[in-house]
């Protein structure tokens, strides 16, 4: 999968360091890994939830929440926000789909 942009997550683990390690490992997965459909991506990333159009993956044991809207059929992975559990649970990431 082709994923835009890596600099989102370079950022956020410059901040958070302690979810630097995940983040890599998500990235190295989802960057190898050709996924069809929402489906297929539940069966690597079970815990993955569908929130509208976007995705929602956990990081790093419930850390941060990465929310993308991935687009299948283009093999494309559009990083739309990475929050700390707290940002997230605030629900402001909702207003700016």
């Amino acid at each position: 999968m082709h994923i835009i942009t890596r600099k989102r997550l370079l950022e956020f683990a410059e901040k958070h360091p302690d979810c630097n390690t995940a983040l890599k490992s998500w990235y190295r997965i989802v960057k190898q890994t050709k996924f069809n459909s929402f489906a297929e991506l539940r069966q690597t990333f079970p815990s993955a939830d569908q929130v509208g159009k976007l995705t929602v993956f956990n990081i790093g044991g419930n850390k941060a929440r990465l929310i993308a809207a991935i687009h299948y059929n283009r093999s494309r992975v559009y990083i739309r926000h990475i929050l700390t559990h707290k940002e997230y649970d605030r629900g402001t990431w909702k207003e700016h789909k």
